[in-house]
């Protein structure tokens, strides 16, 4: 189906809205910061979520336009809406990680959409927050064009500098928009969370007290210290956290659900779990409605803090709400039921590894499952998830989970199966132990396949693995165990060569 073009709206839009010259660009004087400022999705390296469609039936310009911008007539919003769509999808469309968006903008007529309203480069540009540096090229076309940007217009450009990680180019860009308005708290925000999500601290606490100094601007608004304290949070600063939210509070400022989800994220960072209840608990009693970020907080900081049952309810209590529980947290219940013993954890491991897909691979959850399913002695599990991790080049360096393969495949018996995983984990460069071979060696000799038993000295010295006391004691009771009394006491005499000695129970015959 043809898409059909922008132009082709303009004279029932024309006709429907407001001359240009009555209507004003919005500001951000309602909502100070910019939508992703105190971001929904944690930890901080997810993803970012797309911003929720707008309401096909109300007003074009959402509840955070100024007062002083009057919305379109519904009907006109409407094809507006729909002919700035249509734009951004074309331009997300773009082939490439930095295309040129000129010929798009110009094929779908955005200077004359500008001209019929400045909300349509506000709608575009918040359309665009998953494409950042593609976004900030839309902005620099935009800036050519009449009238000039807002200082809304530049608090979202700060914003797409901040997701493309680009924080000196949000420094211009605020430096740009103070030049060119009188900047307003919303500017200062702005410029305040990029420096937040790129982890500047100093940076962002040398605006916060330029804000207050500035006397453009009124004191920092909650949304500013909300940024401050969710800086502190993530910089495991829990006292300057708690300190900052003692001066919102001295403010007169109620604190806001922004409030609540930077402090108990600050508190799941630091591993503060009984603050970080203390802090729902009161955030309830207050009459603060919990929303989506603080019920996906509170599960992960139960699945962090090991507390299957909570973590379960909050996975249910998420559920019953209609909240989608993204992969990062899936991954988070998945490691707490691998570390933590639970009744049942195996079905619902599986259950939740049905939510992840093939993109959705990470070599720690993969060790877990192998270690867990180790434990639980599900020996083709355990294997099918070795060899996903041997597929993905993932090299093992931890001694516990390979004395869990050990150990899995010593209780079931399986020495064919163990020596190929010997095999293939020397090939693979994964962390090899004494124990590896000690067991080899005790499979061998219950099998009474003692030559296969005493080549695997000379896999220990290959692989410079020491040999010790309880190598030829193996050694001694397998030979001893078969009858052969002669290379039972050449074991002996090996051990005595070494500087072992003896067992005292022992005598050469």
């Amino acid at each position: 189906m043809s898409r059909r073009p922008a132009s082709s709206l303009l004279p029932l839009l024309r006709s429907r809205c407001c001359p240009h010259d009555a209507i004003t660009s919005r500001s951000f004087t309602g909502v100070s910061v910019p939508p992703d400022v105190i971001s929904s999705t944690w930890p901080p390296h997810s993803p970012p979520r797309p911003p929720p469609p707008p309401d096909p039936t109300g007003a074009w310009c959402p509840a955070s336009c100024s007062s002083t911008s009057p919305p379109l007539p519904p009907f006109a919003a409407s094809h507006l809406r729909a002919a700035v769509s249509s734009l951004a999808t074309s331009l997300t469309a773009l082939p490439g990680p930095d295309p040129d968006p000129v010929p798009a903008l110009h094929e779908h007529s955005f200077p004359t959409l500008l001209a019929v309203s400045p909300l349509a480069s506000l709608e575009l540009l918040s359309l665009l927050r998953s494409r950042p540096r593609l976004g900030l090229a839309v902005f620099s076309f935009r800036r050519a064009l009449s009238p000039a940007p807002s200082l809304g217009e530049f608090a979202l450009a700060i914003s797409l500098a901040s997701r493309a990680c680009d924080h000196d180019a949000a420094a211009a860009l605020f430096a740009d928009g103070a030049a060119t308005h009188s900047p307003n708290q919303g500017l200062y925000n702005a410029l305040m969370a990029a420096y937040m999500h790129n982890g500047l601290l100093d940076s962002c606490i040398e605006v916060f007290h330029a804000l207050e100094r500035d006397p453009r601007c009124g004191p920092p608004n909650v949304d500013s210290y909300n940024i401050l304290i969710a800086l502190y949070g993530r910089s495991l600063l829990i006292d300057h956290m708690e300190a900052t939210l003692q001066s919102l509070d001295a403010s007169g400022q109620p604190r806001t659900i922004g409030t609540y989800n930077a402090i108990i994220s600050g508190y799941v960072t630091a591993w503060m779990w009984d603050k970080m209840e203390a802090v729902f608990e009161e955030m309830v009693s207050g009459h603060v409605a919990p929303d989506a970020t603080t019920h996906l907080l509170m599960l992960r900081g139960y699945a962090h803090a090991g507390m299957i049952y909570k973590m379960e309810q909050a996975y249910e209590r998420a559920c019953k709400l209609d909240i989608k529980v993204d992969i990062v947290h899936i991954r988070a219940m998945l490691c707490a039921y691998c570390k933590f013993y639970h009744v049942g954890r195996i079905q619902k491991i599986e259950d939740l590894l049905k939510q992840l897909g093939p993109d959705d691979y990470r070599a720690w959850l993969n060790v877990l499952l192998i270690k867990v399913y180790a434990q639980e002695g599900l020996v083709e599990r355990m294997e099918l998830h070795i060899s996903e991790a041997l597929e993905r080049n993932t090299i093992v360096n931890s001694l516990k989970v390979m004395r869990s393969i050990i150990c899995s495949y010593f209780q079931y018996d399986a020495v064919d199966k163990l020596v190929h995983f010997v095999r293939r984990a020397e090939e693979a460069g994964w962390k090899l132990c004494q124990s590896l071979y000690h067991c080899k060696m005790v499979m061998y000799g219950k099998h009474r396949r003692l030559e296969e038993m005493h080549g695997v000295l000379d896999e220990m010295e290959c692989f410079k693995i020491d040999r010790t006391k309880k190598t030829f004691w193996i050694m001694y009771k397998a030979y001893v165990s078969c009858g052969r009394r002669t290379e039972a006491n050449t074991i002996l005499g090996m051990m005595w060569k070494h500087g072992f000695g003896l067992p005292r129970s022992i005598s050469v015959q």
